[in-house]
């Protein structure tokens, strides 16, 4: 997975990049297949400079599939927090989506099974009529 870090409104830290980099790609073991080109896009920011709101950190990230765009958006007060929190709701969404490839895949194989055990004479017959 290729990482790409963002931060507006922060000092750049290493710990905050070596930590940010290490949470996102732990998501690596959860992605359906190792071998795709798949990016992480984290931005990483403060949402105000307003005295009386105290630091909120926000952090967004973007896990891009081919065919689909993953995204997940937290805000803490803690960056660290917020960074886990991507990592989380991140995590439940790649499960989602191989879910649903594999639903696909299999619906997909039922239809074949269906199609094979048809007589070539019924096709025209059972396999269309509306129940």
């Amino acid at each position: 997975m290729q990482i790409n870090l963002k931060l507006t409104n922060i000092d750049h830290s290493p710990e905050l990049e070596k930590f940010a980099k290490e949470k996102i790609s732990e998501l690596d073991k959860y992605l359906p297949d190792p071998s795709g080109v798949v990016e992480a896009w984290i931005e990483i920011g403060r949402t105000t400079f307003h005295h009386q709101s105290g630091d909120i950190f926000r952090a967004e990230c973007d896990i891009r599939l081919p065919g689909k765009v993953l995204r997940a958006v937290a805000e803490r007060h803690d960056v660290n927090t917020a960074i886990l929190e991507i990592k989380d709701q991140l995590q439940k969404e790649i499960k989602n989506y191989k879910e649903q490839i594999i639903t696909k895949r299999r619906r997909g194989e039922r239809m074949i099974k269906m199609i094979k055990n048809y007589s070539p004479l019924a096709w025209g017959k059972k396999m269309f009529r509306k129940k």
